[in-house]
């Protein structure tokens, strides 16, 4: 019975991994094959193009726009930043972050669905059985879960894919996951979305968008206050837990 048992367990154990393996493996592709490509470059080279396109299919090019930007998200391909400030060249300021936060939400769900279906649930019951450290990381995660994955996707120095991933290893809930990443990427969309309304000056005068401008305090300023806000309900059970004391 064992002999029967372990190739089906093992079986099952690589079916539920091949979805974050294929996610591993189009990702490493996409690094070598994919830089160059989707690129501010080819931005530039296509811009007139893509306009051409946009004023006459404007739904399909919208719909083309979603599904290459969750590929990309989904997918953990270089370009996500080009995606965004794309968005903002074809749609606007107020389209152009519609779509992005929606691509990029959809996106960051599809990677840690796969992941939490792989490794995801089983470090996850290995943390409810565990005792000390790891178990007090457990229960402060799960008590300030809210907070924690809003920090993720506030701080800007978290990339993206460690946000997308970091959650499902560690068995947060998907609803709240859902919630704080369509919530917690509005802010870093409307920046990237507004660099793109006016990416179309820039290449006129033979630049490319200059994305330091994120660092700037007018810009970052504002991020690190709403992250302040998110992490003021950790900070305040952590007081009153030592008043307690």
């Amino acid at each position: 019975m064992s002999e029967m048992t372990d190739p089906r367990a093992r079986a099952a154990g690589l079916k539920r991994h091949l979805p974050l393996i294929l996610i591993a493996a189009v990702a490493l592709f996409g690094v070598f094959t994919l830089r160059d490509t989707l690129s501010f470059e080819t931005l530039a080279e296509n811009r007139d193009a893509l306009i051409a396109l946009r004023d006459d299919h404007f739904v399909l090019i919208a719909a083309a726009f979603v599904l290459i930007y969750v590929a990309i998200v989904g997918f953990s391909l270089p370009g996500a930043a080009v995606a965004s400030i794309t968005g903002g060249f074809l749609f606007g300021l107020v389209g152009g972050t519609v779509l992005n936060v929606i691509s990029a939400t959809a996106g960051a769900c599809l990677i840690f669905l796969a992941a939490r279906a792989g490794l995801g649930e089983m470090l996850s019951a290995r943390m409810d059985a565990s005792e000390g450290r790891i178990a007090k990381l457990r229960d402060g995660l799960r008590e300030n879960e809210i907070s924690v994955l809003f920090l993720l996707r506030l701080v800007p120095a978290v990339p993206f894919f460690v946000a997308n991933l970091l959650p499902a290893l560690v068995g947060v809930r998907f609803r709240n996951y859902v919630f704080t990443t369509a919530l917690g990427i509005v802010p870093g969309a409307i920046v990237f979305t507004w660099i793109g309304v006016g990416v179309g000056e820039v290449f006129n005068r033979g630049e490319t968008p200059d994305l330091s401008i994120l660092w700037e305090p007018h810009v970052i300023g504002p991020i690190l206050a709403l992250c302040a806000l998110a992490a003021l309900p950790m900070v305040i059970k952590a007081v009153r837990g030592k008043r307690e004391i």
